[in-house]
């Protein structure tokens, strides 16, 4: 039968009032590794969605939304790291951090719970998307953002824009070749490009986006199969000529296919994507290619690799984050019901 719901109990412990620690040595955190606005920008994300909010999380958001805001220079452009003693220690730019932060803020302007934090998060979204990256995979996460934006205020030109350029940038690269990619190579949370045109074809009125859209995530998804589970591209990556399953298989990654099935399941209504929302869960319970189940139900903690043996102990943000979300959208769909532990 499915496992207990994750909790959010690893994630607040991997928390304090400055932001969230990126890395855990099992579920110890590492707080000399200090803090990143690439997870903090998806923990922003999760607690935005969260139905079942708690004053702890309600308190995190909070954390969440100044750390982005700080981490934010005059010019949009974005710092990443912060160590355990408050202090930044890289310079502003425009790395994929800055289109999680994007993402995280449009989300936060969207539907956080209450009017001041939706305020600040819309005047720091403006001010960052003002920005356009050289780096696909950073257009492509502020892209999401944009998109949330646009679903809530559909006369924000700013979103308009930064949605329309990351839309054009994504369809150049992409094509009908038997490697139809935009990039040479799979890297990590792949589906986030393909949900970025769904979003993008839905909230601009471009078919044509949406359908390139989903033909990518369908491609993606029978990629990162085998027969009945999901068997995604290890934290190598992967390409054309790469056959059979690969290893330390990335928890983010299987986040991303849920995020962007239950996007196309909203944009389509067809059954088909919940398939794909499904077997990302069922990939945390266990049926993956280790037969491993990789979270903790008792804390909500996600384990940070899935390996040929079994799994990575160790218990970072990163991987945290991907279990909560993956399990948000699959609550949410109802396809819980239909999940069962591998044997």
């Amino acid at each position: 039968m499915p496992l207990a719901a994750p909790s959010f109990h690893h994630l607040l412990a991997l928390s304090d009032d400055t932001g969230i620690f990126e890395h855990a040595r099992h579920d110890v955190p590492r707080r000399e590794h200090g803090y990143c606005v690439d997870d903090v920008s998806r923990g922003l994300i999760v607690i935005v969605r969260e139905p079942d909010t708690t004053a702890e999380l309600d308190a995190l958001g909070e954390t969440s939304l100044r750390f982005l805001e700080g981490a934010l220079a005059h010019d949009g452009s974005s710092r990443n790291r912060m160590d355990a003693a408050g202090a930044w220690t890289d310079p502003p730019a425009l790395g994929d951090w800055w289109g999680r932060s994007v993402w995280a803020l449009g989300t936060a302007a969207a539907g956080a719970g209450g009017p001041l934090p939706r305020k600040r998060a819309l005047r720091a979204f403006h001010l960052a998307a003002s920005r356009r990256s050289p780096h696909l995979r950073s257009m492509t996460f502020a892209a999401l953002g944009a998109g949330e934006v646009l679903l809530r205020l559909p006369d924000d030109e700013v979103a308009h824009l930064l949605l329309r350029d990351a839309a054009d940038r994504i369809m150049a690269a992409s094509s009908d070749a038997p490697w139809p990619w935009p990039e040479p190579r799979l890297t990590y949370a792949n589906a986030a490009i393909p949900e970025a045109l769904i979003l993008a074809g839905t909230v601009l009125g471009a078919p044509e986006v949406t359908l390139r859209g989903l033909a990518l995530l369908d491609f993606l998804l029978e990629l990162q199969s085998q027969p009945g589970h999901l068997s995604v591209s290890g934290s190598a990556g992967g390409g054309p000529g790469d056959r059979g399953p690969q290893f330390d298989q990335q928890p983010i990654e299987v986040a991303a296919l849920a995020d962007a099935c239950a996007r196309a399941y909203a944009a389509t209504g067809d059954a088909y994507w919940l398939d794909g929302v499904r077997l990302a869960w069922e990939w945390f319970e266990g049926r993956n290619d280790s037969d491993t189940v990789m979270f903790d139900a008792l804390t909500g903690a996600g384990y940070d690799g899935l390996e040929r043996e079994g799994r990575n102990a160790n218990r970072g943000a990163e991987s945290t984050l991907a279990v909560l979300s993956t399990h948000q959208q699959a609550r949410r769909l109802g396809v819980l019901d239909l999940v069962r532990v591998a044997g």
